[in-house]
């Protein structure tokens, strides 16, 4: 049904692919190095103009505009979308951002869609209908599953919330110490979405960051679902779209263990 999203979303990563002036197009937002660039918001804007042409009653919610009207979520079909996760990945030059789209139609996911273009490569989940990445390049595709790995043989992912460094820094790095002095390693990319896809393919196994927005996390939220994954609230409470979160991911057994751990503040 959304099988047109991976196309445009291809079509607006030749706008990242171009880019070659990042550091001087770059913009501060509120908060701490939270970074936007012109190819932020040409990705966005062309997303959203080419995918309205096909969804026309949705509402867009992007990070980049001005009036999200998050509200609107629960009673509306809604496009979530983050045109470059991992901007600060992207000035520079590190080569860990993504694009990513889902669709929320009142306050369900429906279908989710994570675009790596520097691999080429599309995480992909439509609600009911299996999670799946497919590698441009090959021309292969493949299903997804979550690990089944317990807490203590975990690798875990997490984010540093850097945009609320001042109030999220020294929790975050706990966590993460105690964490790592629990489970078999951990690692810090700088995309969310990019890290939430890597559970739903096993690579991590579990992942948490402080402090998350809709666009965060909303596709890959789907993608890990499908893949037998689960993402909450650090609570264990489900996730919602409307505003900030604090989110755990994971195969079911590490999640479980990480909650009952009582390591996550």
């Amino acid at each position: 049904m959304y099988e047109f999203i991976p196309v445009i979303m291809r079509e607006a990563a030749s706008i990242m692919l171009s880019a070659h002036d990042t550091h001087f197009s770059m913009i501060s937002k509120e908060g701490q190095a939270n970074f936007v660039t012109r190819y932020d918001v040409a990705v966005e804007d062309f997303l959203t103009e080419k995918i309205i042409e096909k969804l026309p009653d949705a509402v867009v919610i992007g990070e980049e505009s001005d009036d999200n009207h998050t509200e609107l979520i629960s009673t509306r079909l809604c496009i979530i979308m983050d045109p470059i996760d991992g901007t600060t990945n992207f000035i520079h030059d590190y080569r860990y951002s993504a694009i990513s789209v889902g669709i929320c139609d009142r306050g369900q996911m429906v279908y989710g869609a994570v675009l790596d273009p520097y691999a080429d490569r599309l995480y992909h989940a439509e609600r009911g209908g299996g999670a799946y990445v497919l590698d441009y390049r090959t021309g292969k595709e493949k299903k997804l599953q979550v690990s089944d790995r317990a807490l203590c043989d975990s690798l875990v992912g997490f984010g540093t919330s850097p945009y609320r460094r001042d109030e999220l820094g020294k929790v975050t790095f706990e966590t993460a110490y105690q964490l790592f002095m629990t489970c078999r390693d951990v690692r810090r990319s700088g995309s969310a979405a990019l890290d939430l896809c890597n559970i739903a393919t096993g690579a991590l196994d579990v992942f948490f960051e402080y402090s998350l927005l809709p666009w965060d996390y909303a596709a890959a939220s789907i993608i890990i679902k499908e893949a037998g994954g689960i993402i909450s609230c650090f609570d264990g409470s489900d996730i919602k779209f409307e505003g900030t979160l604090s989110v755990i991911a994971g195969n079911k057994l590490a999640h479980r263990q990480l909650i009952e751990s009582k390591i996550l503040k």
